[in-house]
This record gives structure tokens, C-alpha cells and sequence, in this order.
């Protein structure tokens, strides 16, 4: 039995120490938000935050979470950054299909809470790996800096 600190809660995970996060928070702790794509760590599909810093959850084990601090997509309504980043992308109409769009927020999450002013640079250097395969990015952009004037 393993224990993880998962959006601010401890819970316990009956898996091997070397099955992904993403399982573990898919099939042990019943939490769907996060998605899977590639499994290789590619596509940013997975994407959640490790100590505030956007990892790719299906290509890291859990066993390198032990003691460390797990947030989802399912957490960001409650995160003043994430809630202003969910509510730009609403505002901005970027999902189309939808699927990327949890790891997106969570990419996108985690470059406001480091740079609040983000240029174009920062925004592409911050959402580099997270593919959309419906092409959004334009959108996204718009989102991100509309969700960094909310929080200025």
C-alpha cells in the first residue's frame, strides 16, 4: 500500500511502486480528469502538477510521488491561478474535442503561477509538448492572457 498526497488529501493506493500516476489516479482513486494520450510522455494529455510543477503523469511512477504533493485537473476549481485559468478558457471557447484540454489547463495553470505577464515566448515555451490535435492554440494563447489580466 502506497500513500499519496493527492489534492491536498492523503490517500492510500494498492498498486506497484512502478505503475504511473496516471493509473493510480485513474483506476485506484477514481480520478478521470486527467487523460491519457500518448504514453510516452508526448502529448501533454496527462499532464498534472508534482510539487507545482506540471509533469507528465503516465510516464512517472508513483513511487516517485511518495511524500511529495499531487494536484489534478480536479483541484483547479478551488485554485484562485486554475479558476482563472478554466474560466478563460470557457470565456475564449478553446476546447473543441476536449480531450487535451485538462492537461492544457494544468500547463497553463502552472506558467501563471510562476510568470504572472507571460509573453508569446513564455506561453510557447510553457505549452510545448501539450498537442492539440483540434488546433486550439490561438485560443489558448488568448485564454492564458486573458487569465493573466484577471489575476494581475
Amino acid at each position: 500500500m502506497t500513500v499519496l498526497n493527492v489534492n491536498g488529501r492523503d490517500m492510500q493506493v494498492d498498486a506497484d511502486p512502478a505503475t504511473p500516476i496516471l493509473w493510480a489516479l485513474r483506476d485506484n482513486l477514481n480520478l478521470t480528469g486527467t487523460k491519457f494520450g500518448c504514453g510516452a510522455a508526448l502529448c501533454g494529455a496527462c499532464t498534472v502538477h508534482l510539487n507545482g510543477q506540471p509533469i507528465r503523469s503516465c510516464s512517472t511512477p508513483i513511487s516517485a510521488a511518495v511524500g511529495q504533493k499531487i494536484t489534478t485537473i480536479e483541484a483547479m476549481e478551488d485554485d484562485r491561478v486554475g479558476k482563472a485559468v478554466q474560466d478563460a478558457w470557457v470565456k475564449h471557447d478553446v476546447p473543441q474535442c476536449g480531450y487535451c484540454q485538462s492537461g492544457q489547463v494544468m500547463s497553463a495553470t502552472a506558467l501563471l503561477k510562476v510568470k504572472r505577464n507571460p509573453s508569446d515566448a513564455d506561453i510557447d515555451a510553457a505549452m510545448a509538448g501539450n498537442i492539440c490535435r483540434c488546433g486550439t492554440y490561438q485560443r489558448m494563447r488568448a485564454a492564458i492572457k486573458d487569465a493573466a489580466k484577471t489575476l494581475a
